[in-house]
């Protein structure tokens, strides 16, 4: 754990409210915050103590806002404590104590920062989950980004964090897969592109081919090298067969006259599902992601892990058999009432009860997701966090219930939303990948503005926030990119460092060892009030589940930072390295040194490699 001085505060101005109320309950106590003011001109900090506090001290806010300002402003690391509107009590700090911080970013590295917040607690974050049913796509990659961010500004904030992938690999779109892979097939066995196009194929098999991208030739091409004409379907010659032939045939198939074996149609599946599942992690891995558990929803439904969590469930009286009301609004034509196996998830903050079979007694979704968060639950998670995609949000509520109901109410689920990306090029959308042939793939996006960019962008919106991705603006070397202003502040302090070591070695010698006291001109005290901000804004990110929180922070620190540069080219007196001033010099090395640090902890979190130079 490094110092925050913010909580370090908030220590200080406890001990002082108890000592002036001393019969202050501590729930009371618990609620008083020190927070950076609104505004800066009023301080370095302000506190709610006195709001907090003067309802059961029985005194006005700003009579004990005064009282407590008094005895602040007695503390050693306090300049001045001055009341302010309505019971707030506004702190300036000893240049001294924000200049000790500077040494404190350099003993503790890029460890400067982390925290105990999160006490050890085990935080299972589950991120990206697409289907595995083709290649990765820009709605994933807001995900992933997002996602692994926040599991890393978790871990850092002291959280014990697992990322886990849910791969899809049960139910309908699966199946869907296995007969597009399949179709590719057909093609690549006879070399034949015309005998079995798509319109044939569904025809002959009744059968509609969902994915029809380029991406799954290489599914064909693996099926035809490994099984020849062994998947090959079969004619039926005046419709009949023997008995034995038509076991497990895709029936709509046979009806129109084709043999198709439901255990080539399992082959086609497993194979596309870990041909694809390879392809994603490719995918992930070039954007700088790697989970550390896969857990297959087929495997969790072979196991019987369905059945399991009804039984549960069912054990703690919370199933029933009943017919649901008609859905709000416009009722569906084919909707009619009928009894239905229910979980009563209206007991635990839902709208209404959730079907956990289908009218043909297949299990919903939910019953397979129900099963997957109860096996979370199971590996002794203690908070649960996952990030879906904003067309989820109506899922959430009922998600939520169904974990509140297998854990007891003892393991929270958080849900983070995010919003679609439009991908923009010179004004316009940028056109879909002709590979995938319907969306523009993550690869694609990757290798038009690299893994950095892209992570840094996803970040510069909260994630439920809409965003437009645009390619010109996310390589423009401007101050109006972020990507590009944080990493050019850093590589600026790479070369400030590097030219001083050049110069004279001992100039950087130990900086976290030199005196600091010619650190006092007004731009590079608001650096240093930057960088001292740092861990709270860690610790209020992860508090907060916010990540971009911290592509925020960045950009103000580095903005800080090319402010004191400029300083430097237009007061000569104010430049990081002067051969007449080498105590001026170690002092200010020692604050650039600090700034690439906590510019490097926090693009760690984001997962962006800092750059030395800028090309």
């Amino acid at each position: 754990m490094t110092e925050n001085i913010f909580a370090l505060l908030t220590q200080e101005v406890r001990g002082v409210l108890a000592a002036l109320v001393p019969e202050l309950p501590p729930e009371a106590l618990a609620r008083v915050q020190v927070e950076p003011p609104r505004d800066a001109a009023h301080g370095d900090m302000a506190t709610n103590a006195a709001l907090v506090a003067a309802k059961p001290a029985r005194m006005p806010p700003p009579k004990l806002a005064a009282a407590l300002a008094e005895k602040l402003v007695a503390l050693p690391m306090v300049t001045e404590a001055t009341p302010a509107g309505p019971g707030f009590v506004n702190l300036r700090l000893n240049e001294d104590f924000l200049r000790a911080q500077v040494p404190t970013v350099l003993r503790a590295a890029e460890a400067y920062g982390n925290s105990t917040l999160g006490a050890g607690v085990r935080a299972n974050v589950e991120y990206v989950s697409a289907n595995p049913t083709g290649p990765m796509h820009v709605g994933h990659c807001r995900g992933a980004v997002v996602g692994d961010a926040l599991a890393n500004l978790m871990a850092k904030a002291g959280w014990h964090v697992t990322k886990e992938y849910y791969v899809n690999d049960a139910g309908n779109q699966v199946a869907a897969l296995a007969w597009a892979s399949y179709w590719r097939y057909l093609r690549a066995i006879t070399l034949d592109a015309d005998e079995w196009n798509a319109e044939n194929t569904e025809q002959r098999f009744g059968v509609t081919l969902q994915y029809r991208g380029d991406y799954l030739v290489a599914v064909g091409d693996a099926l035809a090298e490994r099984f020849g004409a062994g998947l090959m379907p079969k004619r039926l010659q005046g419709g009949v067969v023997p008995e034995e032939e038509t076991v497990s045939a895709y029936a709509p198939a046979l009806e129109r006259g084709w043999l198709v074996r439901t255990a080539w149609l399992d082959t086609a599946r497993e194979i596309a599902v870990a041909m694809m599942l390879a392809e994603i992690r490719e995918d992930l891995a070039l954007l700088g992601v790697a989970q550390d558990v896969f857990t297959s929803e087929r495997a969790l439904v072979e196991a019987g892990a369905v059945e399991g969590a009804v039984r549960l469930l069912e054990e703690k009286g919370l199933i029933y058999e009943g017919v649901l009301e008609p859905p709000k609004g416009k009722t569906p034509d084919d909707w009619e009432p009928r009894p239905q196996t229910l979980f009563r998830a209206t007991d635990f903050g839902d709208d209404v009860d959730r079907p956990l079979r289908k009218s043909d007694g297949t299990n919903t979704y939910f019953a397979n997701d129900i099963a997957y968060h109860a096996d979370k639950v199971r590996r002794a998670q203690q908070l649960l966090i996952d990030v879906w995609g904003a067309d989820h949000g109506g899922y959430v509520s009922r998600m939520q219930s169904a974990v509140r109901a297998i854990s007891d109410n003892e393991v929270p689920l958080e849900i983070v939303l995010c919003q679609i990306v439009h991908v923009m090029k010179a004004g316009e959308p940028v056109r879909m990948s002709k590979r995938a042939g319907t969306y523009i793939t993550l690869r694609d996006l990757i290798e038009e503005v690299g893994r950095d960019a892209v992570r840094f962008t996803m970040l510069t919106r909260k994630s439920d926030a809409q965003m437009e991705f645009d390619l010109d603006k996310v390589v423009e070397q401007s101050r109006d990119n972020p990507v590009f202003y944080v990493q050019y502040a850093h590589a600026r302090c790479r070369s400030v460092l590097r030219q001083a070591e050049a110069t004279d070695a001992a100039l950087t010698a130990d900086l976290a060892a030199v005196p600091l006291a010619a650190l006092a001109d007004p731009a590079e005290m608001a650096l240093i009030r930057r960088i001292a901000a740092w861990p709270r804004t860690v610790e209020s990110a992860a508090t907060a589940r916010e990540p971009h929180r911290i592509a925020f922070y960045l950009a103000d620190l580095a903005g800080d930072f090319h402010v004191l540069w400029n300083r430097g080219r237009d007061d000569s007196t104010l430049r990081f390295i002067r051969a007449e001033d080498p105590a001026a010099t170690k002092a200010r090395l020692a604050l650039v040194a600090a700034t690439a640090t906590v510019i490097r902890s926090g693009l760690g979190v984001m997962g962006v490699t800092p750059v030395e130079e800028m090309r």
